[in-house]
């Protein structure tokens, strides 16, 4: 047998049992070690642990796709599926580990999987089929002379899947052999049945949990404390107490908690906490409220487990505004105690309190402002954050606070750019030096370097350094994993955007990140059911809708594609999709009206759409002149030029090289 130390990991459904043990039987054969055995089942505690132990200490994981997992949508196996994708988040991106297997005519296009499955190719070994080739092959990867072998390579001699599988191709491969073989398979049936009825029996309560079963038990949703101010004007406070609570529980290494999008995303809604933990994969929530008078507060925290409501931790603090940080660490403190985790050194990370109580209280009101993302409140947002600075010139988070709303007041309203960088590039500088281990002064920065100058190896730099201060940063994962994409580093970018929204599930933004990579990727279904779930999410996102309808222009369906560009919020980006749309379904009358609408309102802001229409169109001067009047205009959209659906009839023409030196983008 091989090394335990290269086992591998058998996950199935409890229905395909006696398929899973023909499999393991054979890797056995193989001399491969196996953890997969019916008569080691057990119920409790223990042996969940023991299965969580397993996934994180074997080599290969294999899990079992088959018409069961299909129609379960709960499931022990569920939740081992996710404990490897989870783990592969800290894993090289050449390391093979996830082998997954179709064991009938399930189609991998439609097979309810986590995302990360479909990063490797699939092996089919439908029923009856021999599983030697695949056997070989984990036989090779388990080898020690061998090792790992990179994806690129470790996959070449199976035969990957396809979404035009069916059953009736399935059907016609079984011969009088094969036949023989499902004899067997029905025997062993009757034999199993008993075991495979008592790990039902131990299983069955875990199915029942309300949370997904995936779930780890180190993971907490800190939910927006209630503002129980007599005036109801402290929102921006308890909403700013929550968002210091999620940063700080976010440094604790073992434990995963949403980020403030997701986090936020029940607010005003009607939701239970069995829900809100289902949709955030969280076992705990975090809830409180804040009574603010003066300068006195009473705080509200409660820790709740949510699959059975029952209350881990309650405190009442009531405090002087000044202790508010002494009150956030005692709370964070509560949290990792009442879920028994380890820190790192022993340590838990501490808030950093501020000498000047009022500047913190403009630096709460310009973060809530800030996203609200109105034009109004985003210069209202700059305005708090100076009158912050002003009072506490030493207070380094309202000074990345002014960056990070300059710049985004830039990208989404324009303005005077030279004016904007000049002052961005300032507040972020004066946040770093003022502190340097601030991971948003960072980001403030890589934006002004990435997305005012243009310098994508300095925000690079900058996007490193607040990560490395922050790894579960996902506003700073979200733009990393944009700015690697605009360079054409797609791994890098789908490695960043996946952890981001395993972080941020209900982050509109993140899921329409990932949409962009999967659809310069050439995966334009799963890009389509991406911006699909940003739109249930949050149906008057802007530029969502055209994104999903220019994926479904590139999955061949113009007629659904017209409908959703119809639904786009924004009027330059709507006008675009359909001007594309049209086209795409030889409607040229109405996408020349689409197009002229555009030019007529919105030369001055989207002439890089402009110049995209007439590229798909095949005319290329009137492409680039509009292209050149973008980079006149700076347009923060140009940037992403090697990301438009149109810009590959423009590949031939040397003028396309040119622009991209301009833009300092690789060729």
């Amino acid at each position: 047998m091989t090394d335990p130390g290269k086992a591998v990991f058998l996950s199935y459904a409890s229905q395909d049992a006696e398929t899973a043990q023909k499999l393991r039987n054979a890797l056995r054969a193989a001399g491969v070690e196996v953890w997969f055995d019916q008569t080691e089942l057990r119920g409790g505690d223990s042996w969940d642990q023991m299965i969580r132990r397993q996934i994180k200490a074997c080599y290969l994981f294999v899990p079992m796709i088959s018409a069961n997992t299909q129609s379960r949508e709960e499931g022990y196996f569920r939740r081992e599926w996710n404990l490897a994708v989870t783990r592969t988040l800290d894993m090289a991106e050449d390391r093979a580990f996830l082998l997954p297997v179709v064991i009938d005519d399930t189609a991998d296009s439609e097979a309810r999987v986590p995302e990360k499955f479909r990063e490797v190719q699939w092996t089919r070994i439908p029923e009856g089929n021999s599983p030697d080739t695949f056997v070989e092959h984990v036989r090779r990867l388990t080898a020690p002379e061998t090792g790992a072998i990179p994806p690129s390579t470790s996959h070449s001699a199976l035969k990957p899947t396809t979404s035009t599988s069916s059953p009736r191709s399935a059907a016609q491969a079984r011969s009088p052999a094969i036949r023989s073989v499902l004899t067997w398979i029905v025997i062993a049936v009757l034999i199993l049945g008993i075991g495979y009825l008592l790990a039902e029996k131990f299983l069955v309560s875990k199915r029942s949990v309300p949370v997904a079963e995936s779930v780890s038990d180190k993971s907490v949703a800190v939910l927006p404390f209630a503002d129980m101010s007599e005036k109801k004007d402290q929102e921006y406070f308890s909403d700013g107490l929550s968002e210091e609570l999620i940063g700080l529980l976010s440094k604790v290494p073992e434990l995963k908690v949403p980020a403030r999008t997701s986090s936020f995303y029940f607010k005003g809604k009607q939701a239970t906490i069995a829900d809100i933990a289902r949709t955030l994969g969280v076992a705990y929530v975090l809830e409180g409220s804040v009574r603010r008078s003066g300068n006195t507060l009473r705080i509200t925290a409660q820790l709740i487990r949510a699959d059975n409501g029952y209350e881990m931790w309650s405190e009442s603090f009531d405090r002087k505004l000044d202790d508010i940080f002494r009150v956030q660490d005692e709370i964070s403190s509560a949290v990792v105690k009442a879920l028994k985790l380890s820190l790192l050194g022993g340590a838990m990370p501490k808030a950093k309190p501020i000498s000047n109580r009022e500047a913190y209280d403009l630096f709460l009101q310009a973060r809530s402002l800030h996203y609200r993302g109105t034009y109004d409140d985003v210069k209202k947002a700059i305005a708090f954050a100076q009158r912050a600075v002003d009072l506490d010139a030493s207070f380094a988070p309202a000074w990345a606070s002014i960056g990070d709303s300059l710049v985004y007041e830039y990208g989404a309203y324009g303005g005077d750019e030279g004016d904007i960088r000049a002052r961005a590039y300032s507040a972020a500088a004066s946040a770093i030096k003022l502190d340097p281990d601030l991971a948003d002064g960072h980001l403030a920065m890589a934006r002004v370097l990435g997305e005012l100058d243009w310098n994508w190896t300095a925000a690079d730099a900058e996007l490193q350094s607040a990560l490395a201060l922050e790894p579960n940063y996902v506003l700073a994962l979200g733009i990393a994993s944009s700015y690697a994409l605009t360079q054409g580093r797609i791994d890098e970018a789908l490695r960043l955007a996946q952890k981001a929204v395993y972080l941020d599930a209900a982050s509109t933004d993140a899921i329409s990140n990932l949409g962009d990579v999967y659809y310069q990727s050439g995966r334009f279904s799963d890009a389509v059911n991406a911006y699909r779930r940003g739109t249930e999410l949050n149906a008057t996102h802007t530029g969502l809708h055209l994104s999903l309808g220019i994926a479904l222009l590139a999955s061949g369906d113009p007629a659904a594609a017209l409908e959703t560009m119809k639904q786009e919020t924004d009027d330059a980006m709507r006008q675009y999709g359909l001007a594309l749309a049209f086209d795409a379904a030889r409607h040229r009358g109405d996408a020349d009206r689409a197009l002229a609408a555009l030019e007529t309102n919105f030369s001055d802001t989207n002439a890089e759409q402009i110049a995209s229409i007439y590229a798909c169109r095949g005319l290329a001067n009137k492409a680039f002149a509009w292209l050149d009047r973008s980079l006149l205009q700076r347009e923060g959209s140009l940037t992403s030029i090697k990301l438009d659906p149109c810009v590959k009839y423009l590949r031939p023409d040397p003028r396309l090289k040119v622009l991209l030196g301009k833009l300092n983008l690789p060729q």
